[in-house]
């Protein structure tokens, strides 16, 4: 079948609009889309709500929220105890605390809201790549944006976390540069972007980091170009200064509240010591022999693509048919070989695998897209896709691929959606639609396998045992399958009963949203032993107990956590119990009292 031409394709205006949806292309939101974002917003935020309902993982929860309950009751991260990680997601969540109370159900309804509103934030980017390049460019990217309704980036892990935060502010800040560029980047407007690039840098550290630094590379670059070819820098030039500014701000204000030497000593030195992997590590996904194959069908799909929109000498539709639809199967073999999986095998870790093979395939194929563009492009349009992929290389800098892709799912989108807008240049707006249609429904299916399985989950016990509603009024909407809310339970009416609330706990290694779910004050500057977090040798630990006047031990003998996290707790509760002798034993908990 020949390939449909929108008339006036190749000199399309900055601002136009390609009019096959029936949009004003003088109008940014048309009636369609309040449509589009409230459905993209209420199924991602659904479907947040639903995982809620359905797991619970106490570690990451309530590494999240125990601090947060510190900050809320005036304790300053950095200063008065470690904090490896960037402060504002937790800043947020004691905010949350402090103005509605200690209530698990309102962090639900915060990730569930802002999982709904990051999911609209891509649409709109999708819209913005792809006005200028394929028709119904609605249509494509909402259908591009439904996969997020189940990978979205509170989707996997539901609970409030500093990787679907910082996700979110640089969606936002993405959204901000492509709205610079289609109003002429005024000058107010381009200092307050700058600024808010800055953001994503003080949410998470690597991610942030990469991205605030691609950024300023990729500026350095687009004034450079400008200058070259005799065109205005002043845009550049404010987005840059409004970045230096907030910096500066940042720094200043770090310095007077905690002191940059603290955030410096545990957000960067401790940080990268404990987290950062190696680099055989970072190469392995890209070794996978698959994701070779898919590319290889990826190029001659588009390379069949290309020739049967330009060849015109092709006798009869069937021929053009026959090709259209080979060269469809091929561009969409990637995508579609995680649902097929899903009938060859049932365990959902290897299910898992095939899924997230698609992150080294998109991104080596992006890679190569963005570089082949280079020439035919200027402004934000070239500079995105090295932010994201840089961006995303940073993320990985926590787990790779594995362990690092739930919450930025929403990156890889519009790495995807850059590749269509590249192939749909060349008109094959018929193809386009159907590869599309593929990607979408593949993404949906296979990501929706993927999230319900709670495959990215099973480092803790979030499968074993009949699901359990707490009864507490602080952890009301906090649902876990097993004994672990009644075991903590327990444990909060012994120590309301017996512990005095004036008195200090420590707690080993500290699973359990203690101090969020009384209200007590912590007194030891750990509330988590792990090595990611816990800077103190056991020797430190039983000095600082004395320090801090601790004057109970609970020690909580099986974890949710599926391993160990805590290497030296023999030996520090070895050395405790010269100062410590049991006084009673509880369901999963020994407790102890200072002699």
């Amino acid at each position: 079948m020949p390939c449909p031409n929108v008339a006036g394709t190749a000199s399309i205006s900055l601002h136009a609009d390609v009019a096959t949806d029936g949009s004003d292309a003088s109008d940014p939101w048309v009636k369609w889309d309040w449509a589009a974002a409230l459905v993209l917003f209420f199924a991602t935020a659904a479907m947040v709500v639903w995982q809620n309902l359905h797991v619970g993982v106490l570690w990451d929860l309530s590494y999240i929220l125990e601090n947060a309950q510190r900050i809320a009751l005036g304790d300053r991260p950095y200063r008065d105890f470690p904090l490896p990680y960037a402060p504002l997601t937790f800043l947020i969540q004691a905010a949350i605390i402090k103005l509605s109370g200690r209530v698990f159900l309102h962090h639900v309804f915060y990730a569930a809201a802002m999982g709904g509103a990051a999911t609209v934030l891509t649409w709109r980017i999708l819209l913005n790549l792809l006005r200028d390049s394929v028709g119904s460019p609605r249509l494509i990217a909402f259908l591009l944006s439904v996969p997020l309704t189940v990978l979205g980036i509170y989707c996997v892990f539901p609970h409030p976390f500093y990787d679907s935060d910082c996700t979110f502010a640089i969606l936002l800040c993405i959204l901000l540069l492509q709205t610079l560029e289609r109003t002429g980047f005024p000058a107010s407007r381009s200092f307050l972007t700058g600024a808010a690039m800055v953001v994503p840098l003080f949410v998470k550290q690597n991610a942030g980091l990469a991205f605030l630094g691609s950024a300023g590379l990729a500026l350095t670059a687009l004034m450079g170009m400008a200058a070259w070819r005799r065109r205005p820098i002043f845009g550049f030039a404010w987005v840059a200064a409004g970045a230096a500014v907030a910096i500066a701000a940042a720094a200043g204000l770090i310095q007077l509240t905690v002191g940059l030497s603290n955030y410096w000593r545990w957000t960067i030195e401790f940080a990268a010591s404990r987290r950062t992997p190696s680099l055989a590590a970072m190469v392995t996904p890209y070794t996978n022999h698959l994701v070779w194959w898919w590319i290889a069908a990826f190029a001659i799909g588009a390379a069949l693509l290309r020739f049967n929109s330009q060849n015109d000498r092709l006798r009869g539709d069937w021929l053009k048919r026959a090709i259209a639809a080979v060269s469809v199967l091929l561009t969409s073999a990637g995508f579609a070989w995680p649902v097929i999986y899903l009938f060859i095998d049932d365990n959902p870790s290897e299910r898992a695998e095939r899924l997230l093979a698609l992150w080294p395939f998109i991104l080596i194929l992006s890679l190569a897209v963005a570089l082949l563009g280079i020439r035919r492009k200027f402004g934000v349009s070239i500079m995105l896709p090295f932010l994201v992929l840089a961006t995303v290389q940073g993320a990985f800098l926590s787990q790779q691929v594995w362990g690092s892709t739930y919450a930025i799912w929403p990156l890889l989108v519009i790495l995807v959606a850059g590749m269509i807008a590249s192939l749909a240049n060349k008109q094959c707006f018929f193809e386009i639609r159907a590869l599309v249609l593929v990607i979408a429904a593949t993404m949906l299916t296979s990501g929706g396998f993927y999230a319900i399985s709670h495959e990215r989950l099973s480092y803790s016990n979030v499968f074993d045992g009949d699901m359990t509603r707490s009864k507490l009024p602080a952890l009301k909407g906090l649902s876990i399958r097993g004994p672990w809310i009644a075991q903590f339970e327990e444990l909060v009416d012994f120590s309301e009963r017996e512990i005095p609330r004036e008195d200090g706990l420590l707690m080993i290694p500290g699973e359990d949203l203690f101090y969020y779910t009384t209200g007590r004050r912590p007194r030891f500057p750990v509330l988590m032993f792990d090595h990611t977090v816990n800077p103190y040798s056991p020797e430190e630990i039983v000095e600082l107990s004395r320090a801090a006047d601790i004057q109970w031990l609970v020690i909580k003998r099986e974890l949710q956590l599926g391993e160990a996290p805590f290497k030296d707790q023999d030996r520090v509760v070895e050395l405790l119990s010269h100062d410590f002798q049991q006084v009673a034993t509880i369901d999963n908990y020994d407790i102890y009292r200072r002699k």
